[in-house]
């Protein structure tokens, strides 16, 4: 005889896709992929707050369910922290906004000439050189390739340190948009990849994000062993975590 559910928990049919099934907790709709791994996997994205799971293949979905329902309490408290969070400004990269860079604000200057685009950064001052008639998306992109260039730049050296302190070996690093995380790893292939919205953040937040990543390679979970990496190798990463929770994790397309 099955278990009598609780009234506030539905299950969707899920469609045409087999591996896809939703469930309803508490009046939160809840995304269920099925896939070729052996352990449950919980996360909320932004920025809308979505939650979704990744469950063992063979996994019951009564099982799945349950697991979801214990998690209830940390899926409502993240929910929560995304609505919060402030949202930036489109930006239409014109003389005089603010832009940051390593957690700094820049005032932008666009200079229009007719010579190769490139940026240059003058104590408080972000200078944008443009050809006449360079419309908004080239100057972002043009903007997002320096930033992209100077995170290339500055995080080769974490790497360096950290190898060592780790005692793990980064076979490489990436940089690229990520809408719902500031970084990402491939530990088999010993690789890491690195938001390019962190080149706007502070230093601080950049070397959390990089040990972050690089303490995968030492343990795949977020369980207690990670937690004690941590702790080991960067001290103090709580209030950075919390700081960079505050913050945006978005891109101008």
């Amino acid at each position: 005889m099955k278990r009598k559910r609780n009234a506030f928990l539905q299950v969707f049919k899920y469609k045409k896709n087999k591996d896809i099934q939703y469930i309803q907790i508490d009046n939160i709709s809840v995304e269920v992929r099925k896939k070729n791994i052996r352990n449950l996997h919980l996360r909320v994205d932004s920025p809308e707050g979505s939650v979704r799971i990744s469950a063992p293949a063979k996994m019951d979905l009564d099982i799945i369910r349950d697991f979801a329902v214990s998690k209830l309490g940390w899926i409502k408290k993240h929910q929560a922290r995304l609505k919060t969070r402030v949202r930036e400004v489109t930006k239409e990269f014109i003389s005089g906004e603010s832009h940051f860079y390593l957690g700094e604000p820049y005032r932008l200057n666009v200079i229009e000439r007719n010579q190769p685009s490139k940026v240059i950064l003058k104590q408080e001052i972000l200078e944008l050189y443009v050809r006449p008639n360079t419309g908004v998306k080239k100057r972002r992109e043009i903007l997002n390739d320096w930033y992209r260039q100077r995170l290339k730049e500055f995080i080769p050296g974490l790497i360096d340190i950290y190898e060592t302190k780790m005692k793990i070996k980064v076979s490489g690093f990436g940089v690229k948009k990520m809408k719902t995380r500031w970084g990402s790893c491939n530990i088999k292939a010993k690789r890491i990849w690195l938001n390019l919205v962190l080149a706007k953040k502070s230093k601080e937040c950049i070397e959390y994000i990089v040990v972050h990543e690089m303490a995968h390679f030492l343990e795949r979970f977020h369980n207690e062993r990670f937690t004690a990496f941590m702790d080991t190798f960067l001290p103090g990463w709580r209030i950075i975590q919390e700081e960079l929770n505050k913050l945006p994790i978005c891109h101008e397309d």
